[in-house]
């Protein structure tokens, strides 16, 4: 049976107009209030299509729409339309980006296209490949979009030879892109902030189709987000932000916990409503979460209080060396196992960097114990399955250079590496798009007969495809390209081994169940929103952690990646200076630090039951080992900012 709301949940349910700030702490039940909110504003007559909720991943999104839905019932044909900001931003676009010169079937580039993209501009501006290497422009290339920087601007705010380079390189980058008719991730919310800037007709348009804005984990917006958010909800003012200041901990990614600290500026006549009780974690637990977070003083002022009784306060573990702390850690897990008071999928190993794992997994395979280290490739990372969506983006959009130039020749087709210098050349040459010269007589050039005919293959396939593509269903169309690929016989030529060839074309094959899939939860589905789909998708972190986490095995991820989730047992590892907080951090100054504070308390706010925080007092360095300090946040999750006693630091010696 589903308890009751509480009286502070039930504020913010109830409240139903207005500017309204929900201040949701960790396990405080955020996802249900943003969902009975929404049933309750339908319930006071608003059409349901009406009210806009935002998140962040797909998962959080899908969740709050499930939920929402069966509080509704289904008595209601329309629905409350919930997404992620940049599914919002694609919509959006969709309806108007060609108001900015773009193509309305533009593509959107992931990771593998966009380093395509930039290695390219950096050859045109005559980058040494040691000075500036393409994901190092990526890098800077989306700082300035999240800044909403635009090339023009970066050229004039630069400090170093390197960032001159840059942001050339950008100016180059962004042309390219717009050529191909593509914007890259960041390019979705940005142009869509341009567009409300330039557009006013768009911007009330858009704004227009809602009157009612909810804005989940509104700590982790950006500035593009946030401008975003305020020309949505500027005429009708109804907008409810739910988020946690202490959970801010995406700063390196753009986000501004300002946005959520000044929010009663920016809306005066807001109503502020704190959720304090906490149904995840036992009480020893939150007394030192609170006394952590306590030391940051630009926050929200609040106090998780337990609903589930126990004075354990959590266990402080040092070691002599980071061996030593893996051999513990699991040495602990193996003991409560063995005896039958736990199970591998109780336990979390959660680490600052992705260098700290090595030891524990090697631990872990001593002992005989699954594991799951999240964090790894996507699904969509896979190169057959990057291969077949690039065909898949060039039926839909042929000016998509990278994925043509990803397929062009794949499976070989005869168009080697010389053929395909001479068409980009003759592209260059005519200013042109590189599919003009693939889809003209490409006879005139000189390459060989068989690349002519290669280039004649590629064009009537594309070209048949693209023509089916537009009256056809998106799953017969797909299955019938990869068939005519050939791309199972590419499989078979290029791997020997029977398990790697099933285990690749079994990736094709579930690309084909992801598009049907699609196309069941679609009342128009098409190749291109399947493809938007697959784009917003792959950007998530560890999109398929959670089915990872499925089986019985024990957890090893970052902080970062654990936010959203919890365990019965947390090992919080590897707290020193240096570590937690990074060094990076420490030269940075206070306001990094104060991030840091909040990412060791989102890791120790993952544990249900008993929280272990272990650090190595040596550790090594280079090769060699070298003393270590103990984290600061040790002393201070139990109020203390001097010397801490030194009982705390004996170490455990593994054996």
């Amino acid at each position: 049976m589903t308890p009751p709301l509480n009286a502070a949940q039930r504020d913010a349910v109830e409240t139903l107009s207005g500017p309204l700030l929900v201040l949701a702490g960790a396990g405080t039940g955020k996802t249900r209030v943003v969902t009975y909110r929404i049933a309750e504003l339908v319930k006071h007559g608003v059409a349901p299509q009406q009210i806009l909720a935002v998140t962040f991943t797909n998962k959080a999104a899908a969740e709050m729409d499930s939920r929402a839905m069966s509080l509704l019932g289904t008595r209601w044909r329309e629905r409350p339309e919930i997404s992620t900001f940049h599914s919002l931003c694609v919509r959006i676009l969709r309806r108007h980006i060609q108001r900015l010169g773009y193509t309305k079937q533009f593509a959107i580039y992931d990771r593998s296209d966009q380093e395509g993209a930039a290695r390219a501009a950096l050859r045109e501006v005559q980058a040494p490949s040691e000075s500036l290497r393409p994901r190092d422009l990526i890098g800077f290339i989306s700082r300035w979009k999240t800044a909403s920087v635009r090339p023009v601007e970066a050229v004039a705010s630069v400090r170093s030879d390197k960032e001159h380079l840059a942001a050339l390189a950008y100016a180059r980058y962004q042309r390219a892109l717009k050529a191909a008719g593509a914007v890259d991730f960041d390019d979705l919310l940005l142009l869509v902030e341009e567009l409300f800037e330039r557009h006013r007709e768009v911007r009330e348009a858009e704004a227009a189709r809602f009157r009612h804005l909810l804005i989940d984990e509104y700590q982790d917006t950006n500035g593009p987000q946030y401008r975003i958010t305020k020309s949505l909800a500027a005429a009708h003012r109804n907008l409810c932000v739910v988020g946690d200041d202490d959970q801010a901990i995406y700063g390196w990614r753009g986000a501004e916990v300002t946005h959520i600290l000044r929010f009663e500026r920016d809306w005066p006549d807001a109503k502020v409503i704190r959720l304090e009780e906490n149904y995840r974690s036992k009480e020893g637990i939150l007394a030192a979460a609170n006394r952590l977070i306590a030391f940051n003083r630009h926050r929200h002022a609040k106090t998780l209080r337990a609903t589930r009784a126990s004075s354990e306060p959590p266990r402080m573990v040092p070691a002599e060396d980071e061996a030593a702390e893996a051999q513990w850690v699991v040495g602990d897990m193996l003991r409560q196992i063995s005896a039958g008071r736990a199970a591998p999928r109780d336990f979390a190993i959660l680490f600052r960097t992705n260098e700290q794992p090595r030891a524990f997994e090697a631990e872990l395979r001593r002992a005989r114990l699954p594991y799951v280290l999240i964090g790894g490739y996507s699904f969509f990372d896979r190169k057959e399955v990057r291969d077949i969506l690039a065909y898949f983006k060039v039926v839909v959009n042929a000016a998509d250079e990278v994925s043509l130039l990803r397929i062009i020749n794949t499976p070989p087709r005869g168009i080697g590496v010389a053929a395909v210098k001479a068409l980009m050349d003759e592209a260059v040459r005519r200013r042109a798009p590189l599919w003009d010269v693939v889809a003209s007589n490409a006879c005139d050039l000189s390459i060989a007969a068989a690349a002519k005919e290669g280039v004649r293959t590629l064009r009537v396939l594309v070209e048949r495809f693209r023509q089916r593509a537009a009256r056809e269903s998106p799953l017969a169309v797909a299955t019938d390209l990869v068939q005519e690929t050939a791309y199972r016989q590419e499989i078979e030529r290029l791997y020997r081994e029977p398990n790697e060839r099933l285990a690749r074309w079994s990736s094709v094959e579930e690309v084909i169940n992801s598009l049907a899939g699609y196309v069941d939860r679609q009342e128009q589905p098409s190749l291109a929103g399947f493809l938007d789909e697959v784009a917003l998708l792959g950007r998530e972190d560890t999109s398929d952690k959670e089915q990872r986490l499925e089986n019985n095995a024990v957890a090893l991820m970052t902080i970062h990646a654990a936010k959203g989730l919890e365990f019965s047992q947390v090992y919080l590892v590897g707290m020193e200076e240096e570590l937690l907080p990074h060094r990076r951090a420490i030269e940075t100054g206070s306001a990094a630090i104060d991030e840091e504070r909040r990412l060791c308390y989102v890791g120790i706010t993952r544990a249900k039951d008993h929280l272990t925080l272990t650090w190595a007092q040596e550790r090594r360095r280079w090769g060699k080992l070298r003393s270590s300090t103990p984290s600061r946040f040790l002393l201070e999750l139990q109020g203390e900012t001097k010397e801490a006693p030194a009982a705390v630091y004996k170490p455990v010696v593994a054996g």
